[in-house]
């Protein structure tokens, strides 16, 4: 999913609402790759442009974590 991460509010609006769950989320913008519960990793993507969210999604499934996941990347939907 396309995530628009903008501003500085949307970052830490984000890294707050999944932090709680023990999926990993990743962020992908061009070749880099970073933990999307990191705020500094964040911030070294380019946040002008639309960037890629993945959960794991065996682990959220194990987990029953990804439809909650989605939902929160739903709000920051580019």
């Amino acid at each position: 999913m396309m995530l628009s991460l903008n501003s500085f509010d949307k970052v830490r609006d984000f890294v707050n609402a999944i932090s709680p769950f023990d999926t990993e989320v990743n962020l992908i913008s061009g070749k880099y790759v970073v933990n999307a519960k990191s705020v500094m990793a964040i911030f070294s993507l380019d946040l002008s442009k639309p960037i890629e969210a993945v959960a794991d999604e065996e682990s959220a499934t194990a987990n029953k974590e990804l439809g909650q996941i989605k939902r929160i990347m739903q709000r920051f939907q580019a």
